[in-house]
């Protein structure tokens, strides 16, 4: 499989907005976009014109993707997934998105961004309903609860976690316990419960085309 081995910033650079990939690190004074806002490239800063109908969806769609670090073939598949259920097309994908155990690690405060937590799934520290959870694609359900597991639990790295977590607020659709490590999903989001600045219409009509 494929996967993004640059600098993550770049990706945030080429959107032209923060895509929140480095954590803490994207509220400070260090964030590339702060300090380079500009589309990265030997002429990046030179860039002008008017972008296309197709070029304004294409980028909608890409900065999808950066946000919730899923490849174009897995993306597409939930675009397809999104468009068989019924409702809005477009509501749906987002809730496929979010429904991923490495964003609801992160949601519950589990991890400072995406990319972390999709690395702690992949190392094997949660559970999910009892079970180790180590693939970050996986689908949660409501009623299942996510856990970090008890031999993870004293480590250095989960005990800044539980630290950061105490100021923390996770959606409406998740319920935290910060001091047992442990979330649980009550429902599934709503799209006024995503608060990721997403035209999901755009990346409709790029795919009906």
């Amino acid at each position: 499989m494929g996967r993004y081995t640059e600098s993550v910033c770049r990706q945030c650079r080429r959107e032209g907005l923060k895509l929140f990939l480095k954590g803490d690190r994207c509220y400070s004074q260090k964030c590339a976009v702060e300090k380079k806002p500009y589309i990265p490239g030997a002429h990046g800063r030179n860039r002008r014109g008017k972008v296309s109908e197709y070029g304004i969806q294409l980028r909608e769609k890409q900065k999808t993707r950066r946000i919730y670090g899923v490849l174009e073939k897995q993306f597409r598949n939930y675009f397809e997934m999104a468009d068989r259920k019924q409702g809005i097309t477009g509501e749906n994908l987002l809730i496929l998105l979010e429904r991923r155990l490495d964003n609801v690690v992160y949601r519950l405060g589990f991890a400072a961004s995406r990319k972390e937590a999709r690395q702690l799934v992949n190392h094997g520290h949660f559970t999910l309903n009892g079970r180790r959870a180590d693939i970050p694609s996986m689908m949660v359900r409501v009623g299942d609860v996510i856990q970090v597991k008890d031999n993870s639990k004293d480590s250095p790295k989960f005990a800044m976690i539980k630290d950061a977590a105490t100021y923390k607020t996770p959606p409406e659709w998740l319920s935290v316990d910060v001091e047992n490590l442990t979330g649980s999903v009550l429902a599934f989001p709503n799209r006024d419960q995503i608060d990721t600045t997403i035209n999901e219409q755009l990346i409709v009509e790029l795919y009906s085309r």
